[in-house]
């Protein structure tokens, strides 16, 4: 197991910084983790509908975790929504290390706890509120860089451990604890533009190498065992041009998935934009109908309205896009070589 030694005492967060997350509904774990309920968990439990991760692969919004295992982030990206509420840091790490079991179970009682009106909400089913409780998916994307956590393998087995399904995104800044990764059901890296003058003026990288460090991101991308997804943010008026950079981009990484997603006008990310550089989706199929002609071993295999995305999948995985979620932990726990494809599936799986 990797080191729980504090690296130095310097804390992540402020106590003012915890008051205004609190004050926005998250919820801090611990030294350095946090979790916030998804407006799709809401909507899920309310009956409204699931979000495009239950459209696209199987993933049942009111059983999903979103959270982080740390704070800090090396980008200050203009779209996001989170603006400079979070700390950012070139530190790999700083602070104390928290245990793995601790910070689920942690994550687990403050999402629960953001959940408790909803016994009483008229809209929701009493199975659907009983079936909240039992967290069978976590997305590890709420704010920071999650793969920074030294413990990551350790906790990522814990839920693997727990029939818990793990999604990672990372802004591709951080590739020597990308590659340390063992298993994680999908990993994605969100890149935000196709040049490097482009990813400067959005991202607002705090690295001098932010680049180079990205295509060595992009590099172990495509040597990963496990699925991998590329994530445009595509913005109006802003980055949704150089297709020949964006497909160079993406056939360097070879990911086995391509979601293109619509900037949306929330949060901090309102001070940097207006509301007219979000694409509707019917600015989002057209860029994908676009990329998809220098791109011929991928095809366009659905999307989502509510969500203004669509995604694109390589043709070699055969409509496979549904994740077996039992095969999946079984060969997570007979620790074999495998592939990402050996865990995907034609029709959508259950994990309940």
């Amino acid at each position: 197991m990797t080191n729980l030694n504090t690296v130095n005492n310097k804390s992540q967060l402020t106590k003012g910084q915890i008051e205004n997350l609190e004050k926005q509904q998250y919820r801090i774990v611990g030294n350095h983790s946090a979790v916030k309920i998804c407006g799709w968990t809401k909507n899920m439990l309310r009956g409204i509908g699931g979000c495009y991760k239950y459209e696209f692969y199987g993933i049942r919004p009111h059983q999903c975790l979103q959270m982080t295992t740390s704070m800090f982030c090396a980008s200050r990206c203009k779209f996001c929504w989170r603006g400079q509420k979070a700390p950012v840091s070139k530190e790999d790490w700083y602070g104390k290390v928290d245990n793995p079991r601790e910070i689920i179970s942690g994550a687990v009682k403050g999402h629960l706890s953001l959940l408790t009106g909803f016994g009483g909400n008229e809209d929701t089913t009493e199975k659907l509120n009983k079936e909240k409780e039992d967290i069978r998916h976590v997305a590890l994307s709420l704010t920071g860089e999650p793969v920074t956590y030294p413990l990551i393998n350790e906790i990522l087995k814990e839920f693997h451990e727990k029939k818990v399904s793990t999604f990672i995104v990372t802004n591709a800044q951080y590739p020597e604890q990308i590659e340390k990764i063992e298993d994680v059901t999908q990993l994605y890296l969100s890149i935000d533009a196709p040049n490097k003058e482009l990813m400067k003026k959005i991202d607002r990288p705090l690295f001098d190498d932010y680049w180079e460090r990205m295509m060595k991101c992009l590099d172990l991308l495509k040597t990963r065992k496990y699925r991998t997804a590329i994530r445009l943010t595509l913005i109006k008026d802003e980055n949704m041009c150089d297709l020949e950079g964006y497909a160079s981009l993406i056939n360097r990484g070879e990911p086995d998935f391509i979601e293109l997603k619509s900037y949306m006008w929330v949060g901090e990310s309102q001070r940097n934009y207006k509301v007219e550089n979000m694409p509707f989706i019917e600015d989002v199929r057209d860029f994908s109908e676009r990329i998809l002609k220098l791109l011929p071993d991928y095809e366009i295999v659905s999307e989502h309205v509510g969500s203004r995305v669509v995604l694109l999948m390589k043709k070699n995985l055969n409509g496979k896009r549904w994740i077996d979620f039992a095969k999946f932990f079984s060969i997570c726990e007979g620790g074999k070589d495998y592939r990402g494809v050996d865990y995907s599936s034609k029709v959508m799986e259950s994990n309940c």
